[in-house]
């Protein structure tokens, strides 16, 4: 029988209500997490990259709803904090994610947010791959800045870096890849560049961009857990899964359907299936027993599922044995650690990006054709 789905609508409603419990109007951010001890729920730290995703998926919501978790004042106000503490920010990522949150929120003045990106120079020093693509999106949200040559230059670094008989992109970009784990990328590297040049396919009618992205979807589509796990560690010279947990609740509802949405703009093509399917594990995890990281009672979505492993056993382990041969793994990690045990925290970029994947139109079409009545 098929299990039902939590409908997307009460997922973005928990969002909503997740993100006013993590902000901190005494200093205008968001906390870093939420973590659960004992009965205790805990907010620890703050961060501005967190604050800028927050942002980004509160400027599709009413002002209502965004007065409701900024403690009364709107995302532009919120805004306003972050770009005037931009030139503090030592991180491209930190930074491109401050202009696309001041993109997104119509924030007015954003040339010091220009200026310390390009100081930052993303098209030619070595960067992670996830914050060159969160860069070229935050420039596809930002039309009217002059920038247009360093947009193109920024999605073709993304294109000559993916690699076409695997179907993946690196770790990172520059620089020399980083010891024994230098051939593994993680589900992040493939999504976030996926999205990044959709959108700029999209936008640009780019061909090239449009066929990068669609090749690396359709690789990690095809390797999606048979109950529509996201797995996390993957060879970025042939495509193989290399260790498979955690599985994350964001990659499940809010990463994957954010870049597979794009995508289906972009080309015209039909991806809801691996979304359903992701969001389908989300509702009833078999390696919790058809349980869930939604906790109705909380009121939160758990963070991920892990093994029960020391000091990330598993994965150091798995990039060791792959090392040596792309076929050899380390052979009965799921008895000796199995992927049982639940991260009881959650954190506000998962829910920003739940809601940028989810406006209310799109959710609420989903949950009309998805969810059995």
């Amino acid at each position: 029988m098929r299990l039902p789905v939590t409908p997307v609508s009460r997922l973005r409603a928990m969002a909503i209500r997740g993100l006013a419990r993590m902000y901190r109007p005494e200093n205008g951010l968001f906390a870093f997490r939420v973590r659960r001890r004992g009965e205790e729920l805990l907010l620890e730290g703050s961060s501005h990259r967190y604050t800028a995703i927050a942002l980004i998926g509160l400027a599709g919501e009413d002002e209502a709803v965004q007065a409701s978790v900024l403690a009364g004042i709107r995302v532009r106000e919120a805004c306003a904090r972050l770009v005037s503490e931009v030139a503090a920010l030592e991180s491209l990522g930190d930074v491109a994610l401050v202009l696309w949150a001041a993109c997104a929120v119509g924030y007015p003045d954003r040339r010091s947010v220009v200026e310390r990106l390009l100081a930052l120079q993303p098209d030619e020093a070595a960067h992670p791959t996830v914050e060159v693509a969160w860069t070229l999106a935050a420039l596809c949200a930002d039309l009217d800045a002059p920038v247009g040559p360093l947009r193109n230059r920024l999605a073709r670094r993304l294109i000559a870096a993916f690699e076409p008989r695997s179907g993946m992109f690196p770790h990172g970009m520059g620089g020399r890849p980083g010891g024994f784990r230098g051939h593994v990328c993680c589900f992040a590297d493939l999504v976030y560049p996926v999205h990044a040049l959709a959108r700029y396919a999209e936008l640009f009618g780019d061909a090239e961009a449009r066929d990068v992205a669609l090749h690396c979807a359709r690789e990690f589509c095809a390797r999606q857990g048979p109950d529509g796990q996201w797995w996390w560690h993957y060879d970025r010279r042939t495509g193989d899964v290399v260790e498979r947990y955690p599985v994350y609740a964001v990659h499940q509802d809010a990463m994957a359907p954010m870049a597979l949405f794009a995508l289906e703009r972009a080309a015209a093509i039909d991806l809801r299936s691996p979304i359903a399917r992701g969001l389908g594990w989300l509702a009833h995890a078999p390696e919790l027993g058809g349980g869930s990281l939604i906790d109705e009672g909380a009121d939160l979505i758990w963070r991920k599922v892990a093994r029960r492993e020391p000091r990330k056993l598993s994965r150091y382990a798995q990039a060791a044995a792959s090392r040596l041969h792309p076929s050899l793994r380390t052979p009965g990690l799921d008895i000796l650690f199995p992927p049982c045990v639940v991260d009881y925290e959650d954190r506000p970029y998962h829910l920003g990006w739940l809601l940028h994947a989810w406006p209310a139109g799109r959710a609420a079409r989903w949950d009309e054709r998805a969810i059995p009545q």
